[in-house]
């Protein structure tokens, strides 16, 4: 699947992720990059992106992986998902790389880096998450 096919499917199916501006940058078998652009509406008090939205933008970067490595797979769920906020996001795009830790046939684990656009190197978030997958039938 291309990533432009990952984005609309996420989009199609959670209507969320349309209202975020949600888009999948890239995808492969081993990681996927997204991006919410920024938007003021985003914001806290305080003037920094809100919790909700990194988390919202992590678990996406692990659905857009799921995707990319093992297909459609849009019965798969959260089943965990565990967040360190490290620091205070720019007011700009914002991005998580998602990477494998653990695959087996009924579940995923994944940890992804968030950073704003510009400051890869600077992580502003760190999430770990598991994904309950659908039973494959043959």
């Amino acid at each position: 699947m291309s990533s432009q096919e990952i984005q609309n499917l996420i989009r199609g199916g959670v209507p969320q992720a349309e209202d975020l501006d949600l888009r999948v940058v890239s995808s492969d078998a081993e990681n996927a990059l997204t991006c919410i652009p920024f938007n003021s509406r985003l914001v806290r008090p305080g003037g920094t992106l809100s919790g909700p939205t990194m988390m919202a933008l992590a678990d996406a970067a692990m659905y857009a992986l799921i995707f990319a490595s093992l297909g459609r797979q849009e019965m798969a769920v959260t089943s965990n998902l565990n967040i360190h906020f490290l620091s205070r996001p720019a007011p700009v795009d914002l991005y998580a790389r998602a990477t494998w830790m653990k695959r087996t046939g009924r579940q995923a684990v994944c940890a992804v880096d968030l950073f704003s656009a510009g400051s890869e190197q600077q992580l502003v978030a760190h999430a770990t998450g598991t994904y309950s997958l659908a039973a494959q039938t043959d």
